[in-house]
């Protein structure tokens, strides 16, 4: 076995996220059977190998390799680095210090959590995202293809009056600038998308209301409290995982942990912490139910329940906003049919008034 089939390895490994969490939950199985973790891992090489006649299977050989690394002493986190997402060898860290079963179920919670609130945020975008490019093709076609002709065979004594001449100039802007028009589309769009993981600051909090912010914001929010949750259930205190999470968050949620992390060293709780922040993150709402839990016994079972409802109602707001979006979307395009058909119908009228 080469570098390069290990580096195959890897990827599929890394990127085969359905297969990945099976794995995951047979390695658990089988702990929770009393088996070792050596025995655990040999046994489902086994299976993805086909009983050694297909040694070069990708999970097989991400099995015999994770092994190895136990073998040199490493701990499961360490031997699964480069093997999983940073964010799962994170989780699997807090295994190290408590139990590695909780530590695998919570990294099963936390991906099938963050993969439904990212899917509701794709489709909180992608559909609007496309009716506003349709929007913009239509404008740019009915610019260079429809209304050309029409100002052609009117002729330049033709003066355009009320919806027809806001048609004619639009198709003169198209014509004229199309490109810089394009550009500068594109160019806002990808400053936006750039913006959501590293912009911090004041003002990012009031764009945080915002689409597309808002659903980022969201999106930030519900990874961070799983991931925060699966850590104190393993046995992690709130202010280690919250300062791993800070380590290896991006620009954004980093800003926020490390705010929280100065209260927290200033000896306030979880909660009021994050109220201290001003930032409303991850919501009113679960700043104020963790202000009350923070301090009571049982924290850890209190914060995966606040993190699994927040999860749910995270999806169904997501898809209230699909829904917003959509319909703005949907209206938009029939605004600009229509204006498109009337105006067209008007500069059909001033042309027969002229000739006449």
């Amino acid at each position: 076995m080469n570098n390069l089939e290990i580096l195959y390895a890897k990827l599929v490994f890394k990127l085969d996220t359905e297969k990945r969490m099976a794995i995951s939950r047979k390695v658990a199985s089988l702990l929770r059977n009393n088996f070792t973790l050596m025995d655990a891992l040999s046994r489902i090489e086994m299976i993805e190998s086909k009983n050694g006649r297909k040694p070069n299977e990708p999970f097989a050989i991400a099995m015999r390799e994770i092994q190895k690394n136990l073998e040199r002493g490493m701990t499961f986190s360490e031997a699964t680095r480069g093997w999983v997402p940073y964010e799962e060898t994170l989780l699997l860290m807090s295994g190290n210090v408590s139990s590695l079963l909780v530590s695998l179920e919570n990294v099963g919670h936390v991906v099938e959590g963050i993969r439904r609130i990212k899917r509701a945020m794709w489709g909180a975008i992608a559909y609007p995202l496309f009716l506003l490019f349709l929007t913009l093709g239509i404008i740019v076609m009915v610019g260079i293809y429809l209304v050309p002709p029409l100002a052609e065979a009117a002729g330049s004594e033709v003066i355009w009056h009320g919806t027809a001449a806001s048609l004619v100039w639009v198709s003169d802007f198209a014509r004229k600038y199309w490109f810089i028009f394009g550009v500068g589309f594109v160019g806002i769009f990808s400053l936006v998308w750039l913006s959501l993981p590293i912009w911090t600051g004041k003002i990012r909090n009031w764009f945080d209301k915002l689409p597309p912010w808002n659903t980022y914001k969201l999106q930030a929010s519900v990874s961070w409290l799983m991931s925060l949750a699966a850590m104190v259930s393993a046995g992690v205190s709130v202010p280690d995982a919250m300062r791993l999470l800070a380590d290896n968050s991006n620009r954004y949620l980093s800003s926020i942990l490390d705010d929280a992390l100065h209260h927290i060293a200033n000896g306030e709780n979880l909660g009021n912490a994050l109220a201290l922040t001003g930032r409303n993150f991850p919501s009113e709402e679960i700043v104020g139910d963790l202000i009350i839990y923070a301090d009571m016994n049982d924290f850890d079972k209190n914060v995966n329940q606040i993190a699994r409802d927040y999860m749910e109602e995270s999806v169904r707001k997501m898809e209230n906003i699909a829904n917003i979006l959509n319909s703005v979307g949907i209206i938009l395009v029939s605004v600009i049919i229509g204006w498109v058909v009337f105006g067209t119908f008007q500069m059909q009228e001033q042309i027969t008034s002229a000739i006449m």
